[in-house]
């Protein structure tokens, strides 16, 4: 029997303060919230990946993670809502390559903790 992967079930970022990354994460992006496991460990649900949010353990470091892509409709207005909330700016939406079926559009925010997450459409040709 070989064994292999499949879907990602979880992803932990490393932050600097729990609290301050969940009102990120969840009030800005909506990520649903499921529990904190106490003051230094918080779950959310991105659409059945949980994100565990993490003070550093062990090597971990703050911002040096990797990057998270999000799936959004109409990823234009969703970035400036995000703005507006008060994520912080990276890279405004743009086309990132033209696929044979889709045209795939990315673009760029911060977390509180500098953490670059990313955004990511994928819209009818024009």
């Amino acid at each position: 029997m070989s064994s292999q992967v499949s879907n990602i079930k979880q992803i932990a970022i490393t932050v600097s303060d729990v609290d301050k990354a969940l009102e990120f994460y969840r009030d800005i992006l909506g990520l649903e919230f499921l529990f904190s496991a106490g003051p230094n460990l918080a779950f959310l649900n991105a659409h059945g990946v949980r994100i565990m949010l993490s003070t550093p353990q062990g090597a971990g470091a703050v911002g040096a993670n990797s990057i998270l892509y999000f799936n959004v409709t109409d990823i234009e207005s969703a970035y400036k809502e995000f703005v507006g909330q008060g994520a912080k700016e990276e890279r405004a939406p743009q086309l990132a390559a033209n696929m044979p079926d889709h045209d795939l559009w990315t673009g760029f925010l911060r977390d509180p903790d500098d953490n670059l997450v990313g955004l990511m459409e994928e819209k009818a040709p024009a």
